[in-house]
């Protein structure tokens, strides 16, 4: 199983590195309608993302790692060792995203992508748990389409000082058992961004441990 990453059609397509699977059928236009039910995460302005590479800090996981510094997010998120950023695809992701970096084990054929964006409208304080537990439901379906997903984890948290929530799914497939993590930060109390995280394919703790710690380590911009 390839990790999922958006593409530029409205289809849940599979991202690179992955191969793209052929369009999913007509039901998947409904899945269109999924963003209306997070609309405050995943309308977002069509301007295009500028991104720079910077350098991490002294502390942490990600600790002198390069950045990607995400400016309609943003967000600056650090690159595990074995992922990649690829400028030229962020171009190509669907209005909701605006930046990602992602890994591929060929060998065991699993993989891993997080994805950042920015919301069409701040949420508050108050509804930042209900929200990331609607969105990460919303993108469990999004990118894998009637399977079912568990909640397994949902906590407050801060992002950078910032309040935010996160919350973790399972999801089984018929190649294995998907991870997503979703964390939604209100950043100044003025506007609300989020970081995706997906693992797919054979059980590879570092993956996730990979996300983990870009999500814990990311900065506002």
């Amino acid at each position: 199983m390839t990790t999922p990453t958006p593409s530029p059609t409205p289809y849940a397509a599979h991202p690179y590195p992955g191969p793209v699977p052929p369009p999913a059928p007509a039901r998947s236009r409904r899945r269109v309608v999924v963003a209306g039910v997070i609309a405050l995460l995943l309308v977002v302005a069509g301007v295009a993302a500028t991104l720079w590479w910077v350098r991490g800090g002294e502390d942490g996981p990600l600790a002198g790692r390069p950045r990607v510094t995400d400016t309609r997010a943003g967000l600056s998120y650090g690159i595990p060792e074995g992922w990649k950023h690829d400028a030229a695809k962020d171009g190509k992701l669907i209005g909701a995203f605006s930046s990602q970096i992602s890994n591929a084990t060929t060998a065991s054929e699993s993989g891993g992508t997080v994805l950042a964006g920015r919301a069409g409208q701040t949420v508050p304080r108050a509804g930042l748990k209900r929200t990331t537990e609607s969105a990460a439901r919303s993108n469990a379906e999004f990118f894998f389409p009637d399977k079912p997903a568990t909640l397994e984890e949902s906590h407050a948290t801060t992002l950078d000082g910032q309040p935010a929530h996160t919350a973790v799914l399972r999801i089984q497939g018929e190649d294995g058992t998907a991870r997503l993590e979703m964390t939604v930060v209100t950043i100044h109390g003025e506007r609300t961004s989020f970081l995706l995280g997906l693992t797919t394919g054979e059980a590879d703790p570092s993956l996730a441990r990979d996300v983990d710690a870009v999500l814990a380590t990311a900065t506002v911009d």
